[in-house]
């Protein structure tokens, strides 16, 4: 087990730690934080932005120490902080550099590590260790990290083992591979030496760009916790997220995943923008769970099919292109719309010429649209499916498919020979409904729910359906009104997300009404944030597909793996990101690594097809994969020689 609970929300207690004057886990609500990019040598311009992230509310300030320097400047930017009237907790960033840290553990409130680069550094080596070998090699981690030990235990500085997918080290991948368990054993080293000597002010950290790995990894150790009798605050986020929707999207469907399961201390949402647009966004996510608890009972999961430490697909039935080996659908909710014509459907991914009388598709067309009552009076493209209200449809069965209450499918003998679609909630799923289910091949379920711990009860859905050898596909639908826009992608990536993950879902059904609030989340993706005609259509197609692309169930564009920036970055990440997005955009299921510096660049961008990462002050250097192909480019060549290299491996198309 991972959690107290499948059914009924609440925080998994941890410990309480102390970082200056705030205190993570315990009864301390989530604490929200993030990371400055600026130089830690300029004392001024990191106060400064350290001012603007602590008053968008910013908790705790984390600050990059390289070295012995930076490490050391670290009390120039907390006496400045503080002759200012600030005396937010700060944060000194550690890789590679033990000397810096244990001068950094003076000064500050806290220190992050990674247990990846601490005391190794990665090679990419496929080592093979013996028994002793390895024990040897913990021996001289050991010898490097207990003096960091004890300077925190003497100064009451709190520490964060942060690991990292990306910079697991050679050591560890020769034993327990590129995986969740790897990261989880390579923290646990570092805690054992923390016990040891009976030190226990640390938070413990999962990250990956990868939202499967992150929410496996956390699981996976909160599960070796629990057996262990341990109970350390847990600080989430998924790293290299990338900017704009893509960004907020994946963040919330790998750190809401976890939340809903009560797992979380603080959290820190990492965007390729300025640390101040991270924080709103960390506190939407986080708000959601002030009321969470007291939610309508959901019975007890006796027996638990799913496999929460690994990823497997429910496996369903294929109903026209539904389950099966499908890729997951989506599904656009047209059913309240005044007036639909041709350009409605321009938000939906397909544009109508009337010149050629025909319907272009783009990657993100969707694959049906639910209409209700409304009947179309033109022809739409032959791949987008039309779903009628079972009474209309009834007089219009030649243009589309039902939409039937549980009530309707089980009593109606009038059904379409193709696909039922089955509006159902955890209420209506009756032992009945469920032995009509499983004798019918036309079957979908469209599943919803009104619970306010929703993805818990529609994940409630899912299990009674595998512990009942049902096998019919499911549509995960939401609804959402009355929300600003920026809020809505969030919830809904949170929602939908965290049962994609688990690998439950054949399809998304996202139903919005949404508001132009003065919504504190910002978006720096001027797409976004037009709200011209069929905005809202737009960004909630977009949305149902960026949850599918985040979960790495369906790839329908370029995913970039783009760090946050800190004050190690080579090169300006937001505006490289820029110049790369505006020529790569198109290179459908291409995964790009862009990277600021070289501390967790080659790992993540494992998990990338290629990668342009800055190793040294104006040059790039290309990789194919984990592999260098050439190195220090000069930035302004380095573009250019990026596609050429995507060419150069056949993975090039013009837009």
């Amino acid at each position: 087990m991972y959690c107290n609970s499948l059914t009924n929300y609440q925080r998994f207690k941890t410990r309480e730690v102390k970082v200056g004057n705030i205190g993570i886990g315990g009864k301390n609500p989530i604490r929200i934080q993030s990371m400055t990019t600026t130089d830690t040598m300029d004392t001024i311009a990191t106060v400064e932005q350290s001012i603007r992230m602590i008053n968008a509310g910013c908790e705790i300030v984390r600050i990059t120490a390289p070295s012995k320097k930076e490490a050391e400047n670290l009390a120039n930017i907390k006496a400045e902080l503080v002759k200012r009237g600030y005396n937010t907790p700060l944060v000194a960033d550690i890789h590679f550099t033990p000397n810096a840290a244990e001068i950094a553990a003076t000064i500050v409130e806290k220190v992050r590590i990674n247990p990846g680069n601490y005391a190794d550094k990665k090679k990419f080596e496929e080592l093979e260790y013996t028994d002793e070998s390895y024990k040897a090699e913990l021996a001289r981690i050991r010898e490097r990290f207990i003096p960091l030990v004890k300077i925190c235990k003497q100064y009451g500085t709190a520490m964060r083992i942060g690991t990292n997918h990306g910079s697991l080290s050679d050591r560890i991948m020769s034993r327990f591979g590129d995986s969740p368990l790897g990261m989880v054993e390579s923290a646990m080293e570092f805690l054992r030496i923390c016990r040891e000597f009976d030190y226990h002010d640390i938070v413990l950290s999962m990250k990956a760009s990868n939202t499967l790995i992150v929410v496996q990894a956390y699981r996976l150790l909160v599960s070796k916790m629990i057996a262990e009798e341990m109970n350390y605050p847990l600080h989430l986020g998924v790293t290299e997220a990338g900017d704009g929707e893509d960004g907020r999207i994946k963040s919330a469907v790998g750190i809401g995943t976890l939340l809903e399961d009560g797992l979380g201390d603080t959290i820190r949402v990492s965007l390729t923008e300025e640390p101040e647009f991270e924080i709103p966004v960390a506190q939407d996510l986080v708000k959601r769970y002030n009321k969470r608890s007291g939610h309508d009972k959901i019975e007890e999961i006796i027996i638990n099919p799913l496999t929460p430490f690994e990823y497997n697909k429910r496996q369903t039935n294929e109903v026209l292109n539904i389950g099966g080996k499908n890729v997951p659908v989506v599904i656009h909710d047209f059913c309240s719309k005044e007036k639909i014509t041709p350009a409605s459907f321009f938000a939906l991914g397909y544009n109508y010429s009337v010149p050629l009388d025909k319907w272009n598709l783009s990657d993100l067309a969707c694959d049906y649209v639910f209409l209700g009552d409304k009947v179309l009076d033109f022809e739409v493209p032959g791949t987008l499916g039309l779903i009628y209200n079972y009474k209309t449809w009834i007089n219009n069965k030649d243009k589309g498919y039902p939409f039937l209450t549980a009530k309707e499918y089980l009593n109606e003998t009038e059904l379409s020979l193709k696909m039922n679609m089955v509006y159902t909630t955890l209420p209506d799923l009756s032992l009945d409904l469920i032995k009509k289910l499983k004798n019918d091949t036309t079957a979908t379920l469209m599943i919803d729910t009104h619970n306010g711990h929703g993805m818990a009860e529609q994940r409630k859905i899912f299990i009674e359906l595998i512990n009942n050898n049902c096998t019919t596909p499911v549509i995960i639908g939401r609804a959402y009104s009355e929300i600003p826009p920026e809020e809505m992608q969030l919830h809904a990536s949170t929602d939908i997300g965290a049962l994609f993950v688990d690998g439950l879902g054949d399809g998304i059904f996202i139903a919005a009404e949404m508001r132009e609030a003065n919504s504190s989340i910002q978006i720096k993706n001027n797409k976004n944030t037009e709200r011209k005609n069929g905005g809202s259509d737009k960004m909630i197609n977009d949305t149902a597909f960026g949850i599918l692309q985040a979960s790495r169930t369906r790839i329908s564009k370029t995913e970039y793996i783009s760090c946050p920036s800190c004050g190690r970055t080579l090169f300006d990440l937001q505006e490289t990101t820029a110049k790369i997005r505006a020529v790569t955009s198109h290179l459908k299921g291409v995964k790009i690594g862009i990277m600021g510096c070289i501390v967790n660049g080659p790992g993540e961008m494992a998990d990338a097809d290629y990668g342009y990462v800055g190793t040294g002050l104006g040059k790039i250097t290309l990789y194919k994969e984990k592999n260098v192909v050439r190195k220090n480019i000069p930035e302004a060549e380095a573009v250019d020689a990026l596609i050429n290299l995507i060419k150069e491996h056949g993975d090039w198309v013009d837009a």
